[in-house]
């Protein structure tokens, strides 16, 4: 049995073990599965009071440990945590846990359901729900290769594969939501989460998207795609607020969520954290009411992103208090409120007449809800088969499958000398880098079954008659100062030393009057972007603070200290003014030159205040920095010296609210590379990340760079694969990698100056351009033919070529279709991604290959945002990158 048979077995061989409920139960019309949905619907409501409503709007992280009785009204669904296992913590503190066993959390899922289907007075089942980009963020789930990295292969065929797979692991355990893909639009390369979406262009994330939803809508998995609908801001900045036009969001940001939808199947949308236009993505009714659900007739449900809704109040500042925030967001088109805590339910739903909801909105809220617990059929069949989750969650087929998507993957951006592969007479490969041995698999993953990292691949792929040495070179970090930890302060309170610093906060800016609060503070780390020290009690934009204690030196010498934080601070030491910072600029580190004393005790005073609210102070001083980069550096050279070829690892970070200014590799990594290659030995450098990277600092000291994103569990044999030429890569770049961060944002797909794309002292040009890749073997591109070159708007053609492999090995070729709109009656795009196929290809075989062309290829958004297809001549471009264009054609419309 093949790996897409083993994958597609999975989604009807467990559907024969469900349960079922006992027939003496089914005494009401919603309880007769013979009934239609939406009269099943309807009965319940009807039976159904405020209170219960509002439960089945609410979701948050959870099980029932923490006592039943408070769900006893009922809940829309949680996402299960399970006992005694560790965990995977998310950006904003949820709990995307590596829960225990597939079996045990399938049994676990089924006692939840027991509960809320036996126990509650309506018997109304939860939707579990979790994370599952690219593979289900759990204990024993397959973790395949990062989202990017999926996009990279331009392979439909395998990411339906892929995703068919991880909606097996899903489905099995009873979780029947999950809040993927993302398909937002990753413009600006300096995102955080880049790594998360399927890259720049909305042609190909929506093929990408549609192949991963429909297989998770296909075994009953409701699939969410987010987030709704543009969550990257000026800077590269997530969540900031988004000013597009309402062109530029059917052109690029509307067309992958649509996709979704129809064809995709999709029964669930999340919204942005950010604003739209200035009003907050969860309570848009434009967005929401008019353009979702009444534009596009989405019948599904609308849920917003963690803690977004309280963010009306906290962040936008367009709510009162939390629960006008929840009817600003229900009376708008929302329909299902994430929280991170079941107590935040009184906060958003207060059940109490000045606050409640319109009722209408409820209703509606509550009959998407409903309508898709039943079409999911909860209410019949509410519980799964342990054993089916044991036997297909990390299945041998999906873990063979994690190897090829890996594989597939990996896009090489250099090669000089043909350095790769590996030569047969190879006898020694010096291997250097932390992201050789740590096996990372990106965000928002699970620990994966047993990560191969990258040394072992190449390890084992090298057998007896290679050595392989390694060196951890000098990392990621590069800290030049440290947070002071709380074992070296100390203060006194009642008469106890404890641990920290004493700190009165003041509602002022002076350190005025008696202190409004005042606590022991462990450490003086700092970073309130989103709230006060103290919500309850202190003005988020208006206080100050005052630190005293005692510091112990746990080494003589002379050291630098300080404060690393916004402006606005001062710091004594012995009482004598050390750092004088008393105004407000900018965010910096200030520090200064002090001898401490081994074992000696200083007394401190730090003194701090914001005026405006997002403030943030860290203690820091260089005592036990590390100092050892250099000698790593000196070792990982050495070690480069022995070998017959030299393979730097090297990573970046970035991840959820982790954006990135720079986008160079982090610490010393980059001088360390220049080093290595200085030695005159073959060097390849190994890219490990999920976004783009500037290399003009040493691209050209390099032989061969190969990027790999996060590779996923079986990465390490893949990236060896590689390396050795076991298979030959053909993965493309989903996105851009400038020359320099001053070119961005910068995409391939952007509408024609009014003068010209270069700088004073830059081209505009690329490192890299979108659709970028090489291969161990050469194509050529012949023969382009047109069946019809001049048609109707309502009618189609077929554009032929012939593409035959011209090099020694077999390989894949990733073809790209480009069309450009010659005369339009608005300015289009200098070109546009409308159709791409992986073709595998013997060494010197031909094959012919045919894009239709279509109406919907065509069309455009005419000057009053109707969609047309404009007579007029397109330019039909055949290549094998956005600017490697290898054949060209005019097709006419008449």
């Amino acid at each position: 049995m093949n790996i897409r048979q083993c994958v597609m077995v999975a989604g009807t061989l467990f559907f024969g073990c469900l349960s079922h409920l006992p027939a003496e139960q089914k005494t009401y019309p919603y309880q007769n599965p013979s009934l239609p949905v939406e009269a099943r619907v309807k009965d319940l409501l009807a039976r159904m009071t405020l209170e219960e409503k509002y439960w089945q709007l609410f979701m948050i992280p959870g099980d029932l440990r923490d006592g039943k009785e408070q769900y006893r009204h009922g809940i829309f669904g949680l996402q299960v945590s399970a006992a005694g296992s560790s965990q995977h913590v998310s950006e904003q503190g949820l709990r995307y846990g590596t829960g225990g066993a597939a079996a045990a959390m399938a049994e676990q899922i089924n006692e939840i359901q027991r509960y809320f289907v036996e126990e509650t007075r309506l018997g109304v089942p939860v939707i579990p729900f979790d994370e599952a980009l690219h593979g289900l963020a759990r204990e024993g789930a397959t973790a395949f290769p990062q989202a990017i990295g999926l996009a990279a292969s331009w392979d439909l065929q395998l990411m339906e594969d892929v995703a068919a797979a991880i909606a097996t692991e899903t489905r099995t355990r009873g979780i029947r939501q999950v809040l993927s893909p993302v398909v937002n639009i990753a413009r600006d390369a300096r995102w955080g989460r880049v790594e998360e979406t399927y890259g720049e262009d909305p042609f190909l994330t929506s093929q990408m998207a549609v192949a991963y939803v429909r297989e998770f809508e296909k075994v009953g998995v409701i699939a969410t795609p987010k987030h709704f609908v543009a969550n990257v801001g000026d800077g590269g900045r997530d969540s900031y607020p988004v000013h597009d036009s309402e062109r530029l969001l059917e052109e690029v940001c509307f067309p992958a969520f649509r996709a979704c939808l129809q064809p995709g199947g999709a029964r669930a949308v999340m919204t942005a954290y950010n604003s739209l236009d200035g009003t907050p993505c969860a309570a848009n009714r434009w967005l929401l009411q008019e353009k979702l659900k009444q534009a596009w007739g989405f019948t599904g449900f609308v849920m917003a992103d963690a803690g977004a809704v309280p963010g009306l109040r906290d962040l936008h500042g367009t709510a009162a208090d939390y629960a006008a925030a929840a009817r600003q967001a229900m009376e708008h088109g929302l329909d299902v409120i994430f929280q991170t805590d079941v107590d935040h339910f009184p906060l958003v739903f207060p059940v109490d007449a000045k606050n409640t909801i319109d009722e209408r909105a409820i209703d509606e809220a509550v009959t998407r809800v409903l309508r898709a617990k039943f079409a999911l059929g909860l209410f019949d069949e509410p519980y799964v088969d342990p054993r089916d989750a044991a036997a297909w969650n990390g299945h041998p087929s999906h873990r063979a499958l994690a190897r090829q998507a890996a594989q597939e993957s990996m896009v090489l951006l250099k090669n000089d000398r043909r350095v790769l592969p590996f030569k047969e007479n190879i006898r020694s490969i010096a291997v250097i880098g932390n992201d050789a041995v740590e096996a990372r698999l990106g965000g928002y993953s699970g620990p994966g079954n047993e990560p191969v990292n990258i040394l072992a691949g190449i390890t084992r792929t090298a057998g007896t008659a290679v050595d392989v040495h390694y060196a951890p070179g000098v990392g990621r970090a590069a800290a030049e100062h440290v947070p002071i930890p709380a074992e070296n302060l100390c203060c006194e309170v009642d008469g106890q030393t404890e641990r920290g610093l004493w700190g009165e906060y003041f509602t002022n800016i002076a350190l005025q009057g008696p202190p409004a609060l005042a606590r022991v503070d462990a450490a003086i780390d700092f970073r309130w972007t989103l709230f006060s020290p103290q919500p309850d009690v202190i003005p988020k934009d208006w206080y100050s603070v005052r630190w005293t204690g005692r510091l112990i030196a746990p080494e003589t010498g002379d050291f630098k200290i300080g404060i690393d934080g916004n402006d606005g601070s001062r710091l004594y030491i012995d009482d004598v003014l050390l750092i004088d910072n008393w105004r407000k600029q900018t965010r910096r580190a200030r520090l200064a030159d002090y001898h401490f004393v081994k074992d000696k005790t200083y007394n401190l005073r730090i003194e701090y205040f914001e005026p405006v609210g997002n403030g943030g102070i860290t203690l820091v001083w260089n005592v036990g920095v590390d100092h050892s980069w250099r000698q790593a550096m000196a070792e990982a050279v050495s070690k480069a010296e022995t070998g017959d070829v030299a393979v730097v690892v090297a990573g970046i970070e970035e991840g959820e609210f982790r954006d990135r200014a720079r986008l160079g590799l982090p610490g010393h990594q980059a001088e360390m590379i220049r080093q290595i290659a200085a030695t005159g030995q073959p060097t390849v450098v190994v890219l490990v990340g999920g976004g783009a990277v500037v290399m003009n600092h040493w691209i050209d000291d390099v032989d061969a760079v190969l990027c790999v994103w996060y590779p996923g569990e079986a990465g390490g044999p893949a990236v060896a694969d590689v390396l050795f030429g076991r298979c030959n890569p053909a993965g493309r770049l989903p996105i851009t990698f400038p020359l320099y961060e001053g070119q961005l944002p910068l995409t391939y797909r952007h509408k024609p100056t009014g003068r010209g794309d270069d700088y004073v002292n830059l081209p505009g040009t690329p490192l890299f351009p979108f659709g970028y890749g090489l291969s161990y073997t050469t194509f050529a591109y012949e023969d382009l033919e047109i069946d019809k070159p001049v048609i109707g708007a309502d009618e189609r053609t077929t554009l032929r070529f012939r593409l035959t492999n011209t090099g020694a090995v077999a390989g894949d070729e990733v073809v790209q279709l480009y069309i450009r709109d010659v005369l339009a009656s608005v300015a289009r795009p200098v070109m546009e991604l409308k159709g791409f196929q992986r073709i595998h290809l013997p060494a010197g075989e031909t094959t012919l290959v045919e894009f239709e062309i279509t109406s919907d290829r065509l069309s455009m958004l005419d000057k009053n945002m109707h969609r047309v297809v404009e007579p007029g001549d397109f330019r039909l471009m055949i290549g094998a990158s956005s600017v490697d264009i290898r054949l060209k054609g005019t097709l006419t419309v008449k």
